[in-house]
């Protein structure tokens, strides 16, 4: 049997720089493909002016934090949700599972 993947749900924000818009969720997966690093990217459309990014449960951030504050001086991430399976970036209540029945 295979385990279900969990991941780690990252949100940025800026105080001023607008990051949609600016093919920000393009360059994120850019770099995880340069650096071998899996990672999600979206926008969030739940909040306004934020992107939302994962990666596997556990996973150092630091180079994906260094690239982005490289890129975006005034950039702030939070770590939002740890070990959600399959999300859903956009809207965060979506990965809440008890929510749904099948």
């Amino acid at each position: 049997m295979i385990n279900v993947l969990e991941w780690d749900i990252y949100e940025i924000s800026t105080e001023k720089t607008k990051i949609k818009g600016v093919m920000l969720r393009g360059r994120i997966r850019k770099f995880g493909l340069m650096n071998n690093i899996n990672i999600l990217a979206e926008n969030a459309h739940d909040e306004e002016d934020k992107v939302r990014f994962a990666v596997l449960d556990g996973s150092n951030i630091s180079s994906i934090n260094e690239f982005l504050l490289k890129i975006i001086p005034d950039i702030k991430v939070i770590l939002k949700k740890e070990r959600v399976k399959n999300p859903v970036l956009s809207k965060m209540k979506v990965n809440l599972e008890e929510r749904y029945t099948i």
